[in-house]
């Protein structure tokens, strides 16, 4: 009402990214228009179709607080599915950046999952959901590896101690949203699945965070409607 906002339902598919790369995609082509239902916190949701996929996306929405806030809100809102595509930073290498990790458990370095989950040391993603995407981006042009990601909630703490921890625990990336989304997902019964744009290698080496074209946007869009394509199915 104070926004001035229509009644309705947000698309069924909806998406987090806190770099905002596929957001800049979206305003630079027009491909995408500012949703007439969303009145949710501080932020702008973008409706859009690819692939023939009706699919909204949220930009911007940074951390385990702010990402688990916005997930509430949208799944309150019509989402049945929400899919988080993050950029992050290579702990144990899989490949050459950039490439994109289907995050299937998180070590828990920040504070928020312990709201949803008693506390432990790792998140697990849904198996149903890991178990559905099982070949699902063999054809795709990045390539995709499965693993562990590190949340934390202090980038600037990222010690070379914490690092090599990390490394020793066979953790293949650090973000900063994974954990919170899974223990969200747990205790809601909410569908959530979460990938790692890796990007950079901590910034250690010079040219460091190349994303590929358009920001990174346009792969991650493919593995979005592939990831869609079999939750449909």
């Amino acid at each position: 009402r104070q926004l001035r906002k229509r009644d309705g339902r947000i698309p069924e598919i909806c998406i987090l990214d806190p770099d905002g790369d596929v957001v800049r995609h979206l305003r630079r082509t027009g491909l995408g228009s500012e949703s007439e239902c969303w009145a949710c916190y501080h932020t702008e949701l973008i409706e859009f179709e690819w692939e023939g996929i009706q699919l909204g996306v949220v930009g911007f929405a940074v951390g385990a607080p702010f990402a688990v806030l916005v997930a509430e809100e949208l799944f309150a809102s019509g989402c049945e599915l929400l899919i988080s595509m993050t950029s992050s930073g290579q702990i144990v290498a899989a490949g050459p950046t950039p490439y994109f990790l289907l995050i299937e458990r998180a070590l828990r370095d920040e504070g928020t999952s312990y709201h949803y989950l008693p506390p432990d040391d790792y998140v697990e993603a849904d198996p149903d959901l890991l178990s559905l995407m099982v070949g699902a981006f063999e054809g795709l042009s990045e390539p995709m590896h499965r693993g562990v990601a590190w949340t934390t909630d202090a980038p600037f703490r990222e010690t070379k101690t914490d690092i090599e921890a990390a490394r020793e625990a066979g953790i293949r990336a650090v973000e900063m949203e994974a954990t919170a989304l899974y223990a969200f997902s747990a205790a809601r019964k909410k569908p959530v699945l979460c990938f790692a744009h890796v990007t950079n290698q901590m910034a250690v080496e010079e040219g460091d965070f190349e994303k590929g074209e358009a920001g990174g946007s346009l792969g991650a869009l493919a593995v979005i409607a592939e990831t869609v394509r079999r939750w449909r199915a």
